[in-house]
């Protein structure tokens, strides 16, 4: 038996805290936690894999995940697995409306709410989009006349398979001597005589095409053709069916949700000549040329630039406005992302009731023990800047929620450990989301051999597989997380002003049709000036959100703040930007004669678009040289300090923060992503009577020590690298006072035998054996090296210290999830870095103690493929890894599992 005698030497190893009641949060009815709803637990896209769905695994589906923590479920529709066609149910047929009703209502049965993708895969389309309301495309012929020439042709596309579906607009002439002429009433039949009598001409035939482009992993019933995103006539004629099947779903259904955007090359509607003209107040047609030169030509890019622009407007007044109108017309919410799409993604995010951000692959920490194994991720797209264009959006339209479609191949498929999710969900939240969705859950039935039916796409949160045993863990957490950070309203002081027309007014190799993607953001917002001057505000401890054109127009100033439909800024930084509407500078100028804060950090040169610029830009130039006030930063930090606008100096500590507003009370987020521990008197902005430093992962909370320096609050804290606190400014101190510890020895091994045994999990339980120094139990024997699951492993340690009121025990390296007993009574689980617990007061002499430990499905998985058993049974695109290549486990090597340690003890010292 191992015995532990601790020498009292007063050794500051580490400052500790911790409150002296720890409670469950979402149930203690003191807890300074507001109360837990379905709508601050973690949601879920739930896969229905062909709609093979039935009213008994419907049931059991969401009582699993009732269970664990999830509050509610976005039903998407898929591709369906080989053998079940039987089962298929097509879309929107009355069988599928009945299983869809019958899920609201047991969903409701166990408090919990669903959303809905209006169609089945993705992007939206089906059979009712016939091809005049297909996603649409540009499509020029090209011919070259010489001057005396006769022009006798078919005007006809040249592409064998846009022939079918393209339809003839004009005909449009350009002369060498400048001159424009619309032949298009000339064309009879299809053909045209026409003799080029001034000049050499260039003539290009304009065809309105379709981009043939399908539903993706569409579901039974629901194949068919994207739907032209630019047209309300088109969106209009899509909701019909839904019209009818949804008759009668008000309030069961909470939001109807769009994915994001990629419906792939679709620059052109019918209309769009027409819309151009009223948009953009010139005709295109004398100009088709210049926008489609290759040059990179100012009048061209200018052209160019309205283009773009004017399939922005398309997007936002024609579709995504009037497709959010038409849900909150039957008591729906709409759910969008944006991103991807070829428009200003401010103006799209806040289109919707709630806009959604997403997060695609692994990023990088610092936190020592995390592991991210090159061989296993996809390097991530999670940009604290992206992410912050969702709830920029949210913030200033005043939308209460923003949601992430979150952990998407965050690693390859049955490698991803708990600890390793939650540094991504905590970027989430420290850049303004609070309502995460994972993606996702694949609805699986009883008869479906393990692992059971799953999408082609990781992290698949099943609680069939290992990952359940404590996903529950990482749930509550996000839960309590999202329960104070959807109190209140935002507290950023900055609007950084998005100029979204100087990346319009670029070539940007010719696309006319532009999409502002997560997975392409060097071409777009890496290293631009807004990028940049954005990071700088962030990294300095200023709370920002981002400022749209559109948004701008929007804003008033009064009580010294600059107002905004959702909340009050105390200034607006314009980053260097070459081009700015006339609309946008004579609404800054407006402003800051009226007393706003409003710093730029360098003067446009330049209006946006083609019609009439040089005037423009004349008018532009004299309204800046007539306003002497309106001068370029040198230091847009000295700026901001000068003007009284203080960061939180807090971010000099390492921490990364939010702040949210409470009735005027502040509720800080604060999280440690570096490689030390942050322990001291940290600084928040404004002067309290009492701060609660609340613990979202154990519940815990109590009064924390403060003093007064300099006019800010300096609250003590120690946070471990991977950890997270909660500051809350509270007018009356709570009954609980958290508690300060050192270490008062130092940390002792535990290096007695281990008795390991297996408790739960496949394919078979190994026998139990015990081990005289900690590995990883596959190196026990093959049963063991396919075992994933849970086992125990079993230890007594003796006491002879009798002044210790708490002990910290260290597990070190755990693969990956740990719960533990000390004399048979439960202490906590251990689920993320660091894998440290207090255990409080041991008895004196023999104290037994037992940790649980649960890895992951990899190495059953990879036994099973060994054996030659087939599990990858669907359509479409079936299962892949990471790299979207063939998915073949048998080429790995079993993960390490259990507790790999070192295990310690450490004494601690109350010192307060």
């Amino acid at each position: 038996m191992q015995k532990i005698k601790i020498i009292v030497s007063c050794l500051t190893v580490l400052l500790f805290i911790n409150c002296d009641k720890k409670q469950d949060a979402s149930t203690t009815e003191n807890s300074i936690i507001p109360e837990i709803t379905n709508l601050q637990k973690p949601w879920t896209r739930w896969w229905w894999m062909g709609s093979a769905v039935d009213s008994t695994n419907i049931k059991q589906n969401l009582i699993d995940l009732h269970k664990v923590g999830i509050g509610g479920v976005e039903i998407a529709p898929i591709y369906g697995a080989k053998g079940e066609e039987d089962n298929f149910i097509d879309y929107l047929s009355p069988k599928w409306m009945n299983m869809l009703s019958y899920t609201t209502k047991i969903a409701d049965s166990l408090n919990m709410q669903v959303d809905l993708t209006l169609g089945t895969g993705w992007p939206y389309g089906g059979p009712q989009v016939t091809p005049k309301f297909a996603a649409t495309k540009l499509i020029t012929e090209t011919y070259a006349v010489k001057k005396g020439e006769t022009f006798k042709n078919t005007i006809e596309v040249s592409n064998e398979k846009d022939k079918k579906l393209a339809s003839f607009n004009y005909l449009l002439a350009y002369g060498d001597n400048g001159e424009f002429i619309d032949l298009t009433s000339q064309v009879k039949d299809n053909t045209i005589n026409w003799t080029a009598e001034n000049a050499n001409y260039n003539i290009i035939a304009v065809f309105t095409g379709k981009t043939r482009q399908q539903v993706k992993r569409a579901a039974p019933g629901g194949s068919g053709y994207t739907l032209d995103h630019y047209s309300t006539e088109a969106l209009n004629q899509y909701v019909v069916p839904f019209d009818d099947a949804l008759n009668g779903f008000d309030g069961n259904i909470r939001s109807i949700f769009n994915d994001s955007y990629e419906v792939y090359g679709t620059d052109f509607t019918p209309n769009f000549f027409e819309a151009f003209k009223t948009l953009r107040g010139y005709d295109l047609k004398p100009h088709l040329q210049l926008l489609l030169s290759t040059e990179d030509d100012d009048e061209a890019n200018r052209i160019k630039s309205d283009y773009r622009e004017t399939l922005s407007d398309l997007l936002l007044h024609d579709f995504d406005e009037p497709w959010t109108t038409w849900a909150n017309k039957h008591n729906f919410k709409s759910r969008l992302q944006a991103h991807g799409s070829p428009g200003n993604l401010l103006d799209l995010y806040a289109a919707a009731d709630i806009p959604e951000c997403e997060t695609f692959g692994s990023m990088p920490y610092d936190i020592p023990g995390l592991r991210r194994e090159q061989e296993d991720i996809r390097e991530g797209d999670a940009d604290p800047v992206m992410l912050k264009f969702s709830s920029s959006a949210a913030h200033v339209a005043g939308k209460p929620l923003t949601s992430s479609e979150t952990f998407t191949w965050l690693r390859d498929h049955f490698k991803v450990a708990l600890s390793q999710t939650k540094p991504e969900v905590e970027d989430l939240f420290l850049n303004g989301v609070n309502h995460v969705f994972l993606h996702g859950t694949t609805y699986s039935p009883k008869r479906a051999t393990w692992p059971g039916w799953k999408f082609y796409a990781s992290v698949n949160f099943n609680p069939n597989l290992a990952i359940g045993e404590d996903e529950n863990q990482l749930f509550n957490y996000i839960a309590n997380c999202q329960a104070l950070l959807q109190e209140g309203k935002p507290d950023n002081d900055v609007l950084l002003y998005y100029p979204i027309y100087d990346t319009w007014g670029s070539q940007l190799k010719n696309q006319l049709f532009f999409q502002f993607k997560i997975h392409s953001l060097k071409e777009w917002l890496h290293d631009t000036p807004f990028y940049n001057t954005g990071k700088l505000l962030m990294n300095t401890g200023y709370g920002v959100d981002f400022l749209s054109d559109n948004y701008l127009s929007k804003a008033t100033f009064a009580n010294g703040k600059i107002e905004v439909p959702g909340g009050a800024y105390k200034a607006i930084v314009v980053p260097n930007c070459d081009k700015m509407s006339l609309e946008t500078l004579k609404q800054l100028i407006a402003l800051k004669k009226e007393g706003a804060t409003i710093i730029f950090e360098g003067l446009p040169s330049t209006i946006p678009g083609f019609n009439n610029y040089e005037a423009r830009t004349t008018e532009l130039k004299k309204l800046l040289a007539d306003n002497a006030n309106i001068t370029d930063a040198s230091d847009v930090i000295s700026s901001l300090l000068a003007a009284n606008i203080a960061p939180e100096t807090l971010v000099n500590s390492g921490l990364k923060f939010i702040k949210r507003d409470v009735d005027g009370n502040k509720t800080y987020y604060l999280v440690n992503h570096t490689n030390k521990a942050i322990s001291e008197f940290i600084p928040i902005n404004g002067i309290y009577d009492h701060v609660a430093i609340i613990n979202p992962n154990t519940g815990a909370f109590g009064n924390g020590s403060t003093k007064i320096e300099n006019g800010k609050t300096l609250v003590q804290v120690s946070i471990k690298p991977g950890e997270a606190l909660f500051l809350k400014t509270i007018a009356s101190a709570t009954e609980t006072n958290w508690e300060y510890f050192n270490a008062s020895s130092d940390a002792v091994a535990l290096n007695e035998p281990w008795e390991v045994s297996f408790l739960r999990g496949g394919p078979s339980l190994p026998e139990t054996k015990t081990i005289d120094s900690l590995q990883s139990w596959t190196t026990f024997n093959e049963a063991s090296a396919h075992f994933s699951g849970t086992a125990q492993y079993t230890t007594t340690i003796t006491i002879s210290d009798e002044n210790t009121d708490n002990w910290l025990l260290k597990l070190g390296d755990v693969r990956e999830s740990a719960k533990i007993w000390v004399n048979d009574e439960f202490i906590g689980a251990l689920w993320s870095n660091p894998f440290e617990i207090e255990l409080g007061k041991l008895k004196q002499g023999e104290n037994t103690l037992k940790v649980e430990v649960t890895n992951l499905s990899a190495n059953r998985i990879r036994a099973k493929e060994l054996r030659g058993e087939e599990w990858k049974i669907f359509y479409e695109i079936n299962m892949v890894n990471k790299d979207y290549q063939k998915f073949d486990a048998t080429l790995w090597q079993p993960m390490l599992s259990g507790i790999l340690g070192p295990v310690t003890l450490t004494s601690l010292q109350k010192i307060n």
